[in-house]
């Protein structure tokens, strides 16, 4: 290794060691939780107010074809799904629910205002 990288490797080594020192423990990842709601058709949902029983076979024909899909919660929070990169085949179950109410585990995120949820796996509610 070079002699001018050193400096940077030491670097990383040293604030490692002081966050463990510091707190016991290495970051935990952001733990998965669960969200439940109206799986939306955004590309109806947002222009017309689209969503309900009603609106389910139009969602499902819209999530067939790749419109980008929501989640409505009881609270009247809209996440925008997507899928974990490289573990996709749990994206189709939602797609599946469009129109439909639903039982989300994933990660929630927020960037400049808007609200996604990473999907891990979706089920209809019991």
């Amino acid at each position: 290794m070079s002699e001018s990288r050193w400096p940077r490797v030491l670097a990383v080594f040293v604030g490692a060691g002081l966050l463990l020192f510091t707190t016991g423990h290495l970051p935990a990842a952001a733990a998965e939780e669960n969200l439940s709601g109206e799986v939306l058709d955004m590309a109806c949902f947002i222009p017309k107010g689209a969503k309900g029983p009603a609106h389910r076979k139009c969602a499902l024909t819209c999530a067939e074809h790749g419109m980008p899909l929501g989640l409505l919660t009881d609270d009247d929070k809209v996440y925008l799904l997507y899928p974990k990169h490289g573990k996709e085949k749990a994206f189709d179950a939602v797609k599946l629910l469009a129109g439909s109410r639903a039982v989300l585990k994933g990660k929630a995120s927020e960037r400049m205002g808007i609200s996604g949820f990473e999907v891990h796996s979706a089920t209809a509610p019991e």
